[in-house]
This record gives C-alpha cells, sequence and structure tokens, in this order.
C-alpha cells in the first residue's frame, strides 16, 4: 500500500482503535496457484492481538492456495466519505484531483490452517464472543450441539499478521489520531 507522509498513521494505537471500533470485515487475498489470478475473498474476522482468527466454509478455493503458499495479504476499507474531489487552497473543488477520504488497514500475514475438531470449536468460540457479545448464541463445543455437527464443514485460519500498515486519508490529507 502506498502512502504519502501526511497519510500515514503515526501510531500503531490509531489503527488498532479503528479496529476494535467495529471494522471486522475485510478482503482475504491470497496469491494465485502458477499461471493463475490471486483469489480474494471477503470475510468476517476477529482481531486477536497480533492474529487475526477467521472461519471459512470447507469447499472455498482459497484452501489449496494457502496449502501451497501461506503469505496472505488482509485489507480492511472503511469510513469512505464522499464529497468534492480535493484542491489545493485558492483552487476550485470541481478543479480538484480525483481522490477521496477514507481510512484502510493492510496486514501482511502468514496463514496457519486450523483443522482440529477442539481448535475450530475455540475460534468458533472467539468469534462468537465478537458477533454476539450478548451471548445470543449457541455452545462452540466439538463433540456438543448446536456446533459439532457443523464444525467438519469449515476450517479455522489464524493471519499472524507480520506487518501492518494503515492509511486515514480525511480532509485531504490530515491523518486522524
Amino acid at each position: 500500500m502506498f502512502s504519502q507522509l501526511w497519510g500515514a498513521v503515526l501510531e500503531e494505537a490509531d489503527w488498532q482503535r479503528w479496529i476494535a471500533n467495529g471494522h471486522d470485515v475485510g478482503l482475504l487475498s491470497v496469491n494465485g496457484l502458477l499461471g493463475h489470478a490471486p483469489t480474494t475473498m471477503p470475510t468476517h474476522f476477529v482481531a486477536d492481538g497480533s492474529r487475526l482468527l477467521i472461519q471459512l466454509a470447507r469447499p472455498n478455493p482459497v484452501w489449496a492456495v494457502l496449502e501451497y503458499d501461506p503469505n496472505v495479504t488482509f485489507t480492511v476499507l472503511g469510513d469512505r466519505t464522499p464529497g468534492p474531489w480535493h484542491a489545493a487552497t485558492g483552487i476550485e473543488p470541481t478543479d480538484g484531483g480525483p481522490s477521496g477520504d477514507y481510512a484502510v488497514v493492510q496486514f501482511t500475514c502468514q496463514a496457519h490452517i486450523v483443522d482440529g475438531p477442539e481448535d475450530k470449536a475455540a475460534l468458533l468460540r472467539r468469534q462468537t464472543a465478537h458477533f454476539r457479545p450478548d451471548g445470543s448464541h449457541g455452545s462452540a463445543a466439538a463433540d456438543q450441539p448446536p456446533y459439532a455437527r457443523l464444525l467438519s464443514g469449515v476450517r479455522g485460519l489464524i493471519l499472524n499478521v507480520t506487518e501492518a500498515k494503515a492509511k486515514f486519508r480525511y480532509d485531504g490529507h490530515e491523518p486522524v489520531g
């Protein structure tokens, strides 16, 4: 991700607060197999320190690629603000350049596939606690209903973050702290 100095996030805590403030859907991008384009998959995730926790359906095409190459990019984009194009001071907005305001965090990660029933149940417990903090969900256990029979149809994915880049572009170029 390219970022001019004025669009860069000043502190790691800035993007961590932004993610924690309800930005929990992103785009998983995996390398394509030789001769194929990269594959992208929009998905929910839970941030867990320097890890991102995901579960996807077993038939998902990303699994074959991840088994071959665990290097992935995960992008969270949000807070797009419509409005006029940005123009320098003294220039009419209609004469500004094609740009806009937005926030984005892009993670470079090493993917680890989770297939053990108890490990998948533990991942699912983290997700249900995040997405349904009021407790309106069943108990995620590998050997008990309602989720035990569903676990065979999913695989878990832990993305170990090796690098995080963030860009908060507001008011033309002012970072938000």
